[in-house]
């Protein structure tokens, strides 16, 4: 529903009810994630969108019926029609779960403050009960990235629990389904959970203010990372030089990474192809929880450079990690197509991709998303 806070926060402030159809379950290959939704308001007013075209007359209906019976939220399915590739389905081949429901505002008055918190950039997540007793689901709890969460799925231990697995997906920028409960003598009643999460944009810090950086501070931004440019040289680390970057940092690049803030989304991308900066930096960076580390330069500078850092103390599980020479092999010769090789690299690593052409491979395009360490899924 976070793909549409800006209507539906509008609409929560007017009280306007409204149906909210989202996407609860997805199989195989599918155009958008759990998590998306499409809402119609009593005029017929539609925003969003659950499958690029394919099912939304489909669910625009369901949305008019939940309206006018005020019912129960219900449940419906599409998949791919081997008679019609056109008829109500998905033609990608994939299947999505979609649960409609009916949103009175006024009873759930969180809401605003939610989607405040995404349209000023404030991470913070909602958990919407998608399954379970008739009477719980649809309810929602506002969890904000500091502070105390906001309303109530239905009982105090249900909330705990939620509240603390929600935070869990927060920081790692991920929105998912969870189960919560099914224990007897604490929590007996089983849910199923989907928190959608809102996280600031992810990190790309690139090192070395040369031609390459500025071709993938442009791919960076394009794909949603917050882009910075670090290189200890002055003369070149201007934001005249980067104008597609959000920060530009003269320093010591070791020195600004072990100062400024990471995480598992985070993605290090060192071009210098120097080794009294390369060597530093990367025998930090591998030590940092970050979702990726790349190097440039040729396979002797990454021979040499390999060989310098286990002379420096690196383990071989931490080299294990490195991406060098960095990017996949496109064929790549500018600094725009090089940019292309290094993002390329960096989604198939953060996704597990094969980085194989599709047409070489079989079965499902889109793998499911990997489970957070500790975190209960939805069955």
């Amino acid at each position: 529903m976070l793909n549409i806070a800006d209507t539906l926060r509008r609409w929560c402030r007017e009280t306007r009810t409204f149906a909210l159809a989202t996407v609860v379950h997805v199989s195989g290959s599918t155009p958008l994630p759990v998590g998306t939704a499409l809402a119609v308001d009593t005029d017929g007013t539609a925003v969003g969108g659950l499958s690029g075209g394919c099912v939304e007359a489909a669910v625009y209906e369901l949305c008019q019926q939940v309206l006018a019976h005020a019912g129960p939220p219900v449940r419906a399915s599409f998949g791919y029609s081997d008679d019609d590739a056109f008829a109500v389905g998905l033609t990608c081949g994939g299947e999505i779960e979609v649960l409609v429901q009916r949103v009175e505002p006024a009873a759930e008055p969180h809401l605003v403050a939610a989607f405040e918190a995404v349209l000023a950039g404030r991470p913070t997540a909602v958990a919407h009960i998608v399954d379970g007793p008739d009477e719980l689901v649809g309810r929602t709890l506002h969890v904000p990235g500091e502070g105390p969460h906001d309303g109530t799925l239905g009982s105090g231990g249900d909330d705990q629990q939620v509240v603390a697995q929600a935070r869990a997906l927060l920081r790692a920028g991920r929105t998912a389904c969870m189960g919560v409960g099914g224990e007897a003598g604490t929590c007996p009643r089983k849910l199923t959970v989907l928190v959608h999460a809102h996280a600031p944009r992810p990190r790309m810090l690139i090192f070395g203010a040369v031609d390459f950086a500025s071709a993938l501070s442009q791919a960076g931004r394009f794909l949603g990372y917050a882009v910075t440019i670090c290189d200890a040289r002055p003369v070149f680390t201007t934001a005249a030089r980067f104008p597609h970057a959000d920060e530009v940092v003269t320093d010591w690049p070791h020195r600004y990474l072990a100062a400024t803030e990471t995480d598992a989304r985070t993605a290090v991308c060192v071009l210098t192809h120097d080794a009294k900066f390369d060597i530093p930096l990367l025998r930090l960076a591998l030590t940092l929880p970050v979702g990726y580390v790349g190097a440039m330069g040729s396979r002797r500078t990454h021979e040499h450079r390999i060989g310098l850092l286990r002379e420096a103390g690196v383990p071989q599980v931490q080299l294990a990690r490195l991406h060098s020479p960095i990017g996949l092999d496109l064929g790549a010769r500018t600094p725009e197509e090089t940019a292309i090789s290094i993002t390329a690299e960096i989604i198939a690593d953060a996704n597990r991709g094969t980085g194989r052409p599709l047409s070489h491979g079989t079965g499902p395009i889109h793998q499911p998303a990997q489970p957070l360490p500790g975190l209960a899924t939805a069955p």
